[in-house]
């Protein structure tokens, strides 16, 4: 066996899911941590990206970016499955559609291969204006009725420019690797972003 396979062989992978309603920033958010690079042009993402962000020499994030279009979210379900921790990304600029982006978080949370899964809700776009903070997404989402029985936090975040993005996935590596030990036995406490 080679070295490659045998490095790949002892990763311990988490599978994380990436969601949130259309143009909400998933994409730039997954490549600016990806890539750290402030000149990300993404396309609305019509099915999924899936990317490894490599933690440590023995730990990966497999981030599934999952389309938020009306017609992708209907198909959400079917990604749920074998999910480690849920980052959920919301405009926080975009008032109008707050109510329909709190609808899709409920629906995902409710659904059985979900249940009891950490949650980092992204409080994206805090450049912008009028964008709300992250207290008022978690009383807007109802987040201590909805996440009671669950790990959660909430991150004010850019994925424009990097701003909260290693701090998020550092708190949801550690909800994570604190809900399911036995995939990780290590005590590392930061993200080493991929280039």
């Amino acid at each position: 066996m080679g070295l490659m396979a045998s490095t790949e062989l002892k990763t311990k992978h988490f599978r994380i899911l990436l969601l949130g309603l259309d143009e909400a920033g998933k994409s730039t958010l997954l490549y600016r941590v990806k890539f750290s690079d402030t000149d990300v042009l993404t396309a609305p993402t019509i099915g999924f990206n899936v990317e490894m962000l490599q933690r440590d020499k023995g730990v990966a994030l497999i981030v599934w970016d999952v389309g938020g279009q009306h017609k992708m979210r209907q198909l959400w379900p079917f990604y749920f499955q074998d999910t480690d921790g849920l980052l959920f990304v919301v405009d926080s600029a975009d008032k109008g559609r707050m109510e329909a982006s709190k609808r899709e978080f409920e629906r995902a949370l409710k659904h059985e291969c979900l249940k009891g899964i950490p949650v980092v809700v992204m409080a994206n776009k805090q450049d912008l204006q009028g964008a709300l903070s992250a207290d008022e997404i978690t009383k807007r989402f109802h987040l201590k009725r909805w996440c009671s029985n669950r790990d959660w936090h909430v991150q004010p975040c850019c994925a424009r420019t990097g701003q909260g993005l290693s701090a998020a996935l550092n708190v949801l590596f550690s909800l994570v690797k604190n809900k399911i030990p036995s995939k990780y036995e290590g005590s590392h406490a930061s993200i080493r972003e991929d280039r």
